[in-house]
């Protein structure tokens, strides 16, 4: 009894909706761990290497777009643990409905409703993992420049290369903050282990996102394919409840006529 216990249990656990939530958690842990920690290796490059300060008043600086970016990860880790959440119990309804199609499980139609809003979010989510993967490469892509200009430094003697935040937007047009070669603050900072970590915690950073846009595609595959099989069993269950119906007509008829029979042969 134990045994078949464990298979019934083993064989109602929703395998596709469990790859794509560890996947979600696994993608979303890194985009949110390691993007806070890189936003915090920023600022001390910002403060230390480029000499800027936080503005005074209430002027939207870098750093405040910073702290920004900040709350902005803490809401994304709380959304989509409670979201991973919502569809693995989604995703357990389902399986239980198509298991236990003749049983005393009934699907009904706020059950498809519900699988078909879970779609459309799902979907939507999906684009906005695609825009926040979009966003995560710019930074790897500055620090990359960042990079190959320390790098280039070291192979080319006399080599006078300069970085401007102004390229970047990270500061306006009539304030000058530029790095260059030729400077100690510049070989301060490619020596710095702050620097490297902080390009590579963009990296994971990003290939969170990345993963977070797999989880995505791969819940839409697993809601679809649901909606399709609950869409296709209530037709199933609508069949056998109809033939069930006349099966019981065709006996009360049977019986009836039985009965007529009866009493004008008596």
């Amino acid at each position: 009894g134990c045994f078949e216990c464990c298979i019934k249990c083993l064989g109602g656990i929703p395998y596709a909706s469990l790859i794509a939530t560890i996947l979600l958690y696994a993608g979303v842990a890194l985009f949110c761990g390691c993007g806070h920690e890189a936003l915090s290796g920023t600022v001390n490059i910002l403060q230390t290497y480029f000499e800027l300060t936080r503005s005074t008043g209430d002027v939207i600086d870098v750093f405040t777009m910073i702290d920004i970016f900040k709350y902005v990860i803490y809401g994304v880790a709380a959304a989509f643990f409670v979201y991973g959440i919502l569809l693995m119990v989604e995703g357990f309804f389902t399986t239980g409905a198509i298991k236990d199609l003749y049983g005393d499980f009934k699907i009904t139609t706020c059950g498809r409703c519900v699988s078909a809003w879970f779609i459309m979010l799902t979907y939507i989510f999906m684009l906005a993992w695609l825009g926040v993967t979009a966003f995560t490469s710019l930074p790897v892509y500055m620090y990359f420049n960042l990079w190959t200009i320390c790098r280039n430094a070291t192979l080319v003697d006399g080599a006078n290369l300069c970085l401007d935040l102004r390229q970047y937007g990270i500061v306006t047009i009539g304030e000058e903050k530029k790095i260059c070669t030729m400077s100690e603050s510049f070989f301060k900072m490619c020596d710095s282990n702050e620097l490297n970590m902080t390009f590579h915690l963009f990296i994971v950073a990003l290939a969170g996102a990345g993963a977070a846009v797999i989880a995505m595609v791969h819940y839409l595959m697993v809601l679809s394919a649901n909606w399709a099989y609950v869409k296709d069993a209530c037709r199933m269950q609508k069949y056998e409840d109809i033939k069930s119906k006349e099966e019981q007509e065709l006996h009360d008829i049977h019986s009836t006529r039985s009965k007529e029979r009866l009493n004008a042969y008596t």
